[in-house]
């Protein structure tokens, strides 16, 4: 059966599809995001306060290590076989090392669903691989760390809204003790129904991508489900030498499925202007997003449950 809250992800889907004329408000699909942001953030910082140790420092250098891995695996895809310019190719390539807040929330929603556990401080990990990605992706595209310009990291990169929600919430989670326990009612218990509310906003986005798709021929769709398939098992296979739980391999396979379509598409407007925006979103939310949230995540948590 589906999920009901992924039910509303292919209910916006088949608005579009049917010709429908629903106004969903601009300023409520960032307010839904925002709230996702710190939602997720406070939750890993509670958790952080029962697990900072030694071996979660470990853990988040070697998550780390994942995030700058992924883009070198998509990048000579998308210029050898694809036939991408170095500018568009380094862009996609970051897309494809950060992560997807929302596909993150719908894995934590459907295991939350099945009463499977997983490693509760696992939003520390969410933030840590915001940022490499963008910066191997620009390296990748320039040729150089040096032409990526200072002020643009501490523009784009430190001062990032989705960076600054979620690593803000969970600084303030991990500080504030008992009294976050007040705020949990309204971040913990209204989480699905935000999610579902947020995954008909993407459904709808994603079905107004399928011309841009349709442009951009059978590569873009064949790599839009190539790469989250990649970065999923290796995902999963880092999960399993880090002796997580089954919940926890089928997460970090989640974060390494998902392709940013918030935080990397900022950065890479002011960061490459020059290079083509529409295939990039294209492929992340119009292609790998859908595929994420339908069959990659179901997919990790049923694999998980029968490896680990």
């Amino acid at each position: 059966m589906i999920d009901a809250v992924v039910a509303f992800f292919i209910l916006g889907a088949l608005s579009v599809a049917l010709g429908a004329k629903i106004d969903f408000p601009s300023g409520l699909y960032k307010t839904l995001s925002m709230f996702l942001m710190i939602a997720i953030g406070l939750k890993g910082g509670l958790a952080l306060q029962a697990h900072v140790s030694s071996s979660l420092l470990i853990m988040s250098i070697c998550v780390i290590g994942f995030g700058l891995a992924l883009p070198f695996i998509a990048y000579p895809v998308l210029r050898l076989v694809g036939g991408f310019d170095k500018i568009n190719a380094g862009a996609i390539a970051a897309h494809y090392g950060s992560v997807s807040v929302a596909t993150y929330a719908v894995a934590v929603a459907l295991l939350e669903a099945s009463n499977i556990s997983y490693e509760a401080y696992f939003p520390l990990f969410v933030v840590l691989l915001e940022m490499p990605a963008i910066l191997v992706g620009l390296v990748l595209a320039r040729g150089s760390l040096k032409s990526v310009d200072s002020k643009f990291i501490k523009k784009e990169l430190i001062a990032n809204q989705s960076i600054i929600l979620m690593l803000g919430s969970l600084i303030i989670g991990f500080i504030g003790g008992t009294s976050v326990g007040k705020l949990m009612p309204f971040f913990a218990e209204l989480f699905s129904g935000i999610l579902a509310l947020f995954l008909f906003k993407m459904g709808i986005v994603a079905a107004n991508q399928f011309q841009e798709i349709k442009r951009n021929g059978l590569f873009l769709i064949a790599f839009g489900i190539f790469m989250p398939c990649v970065g999923g098992v290796l995902g999963f296979y880092l999960g399993y030498l880090l002796e997580l739980s089954s919940g926890g391999v089928a997460l970090m396979a989640t974060l390494g499925a998902s392709a940013s379509y918030i935080a990397v598409p900022a950065a890479m407007k002011v960061s490459l202007p020059e290079a083509n925006s529409g295939v990039s979103i294209s492929a992340s939310l119009g292609i790998t997003f859908p595929f994420n949230v339908m069959i990659g995540v179901p997919m990790f948590i049923a694999l998980s449950q029968y490896y680990i």
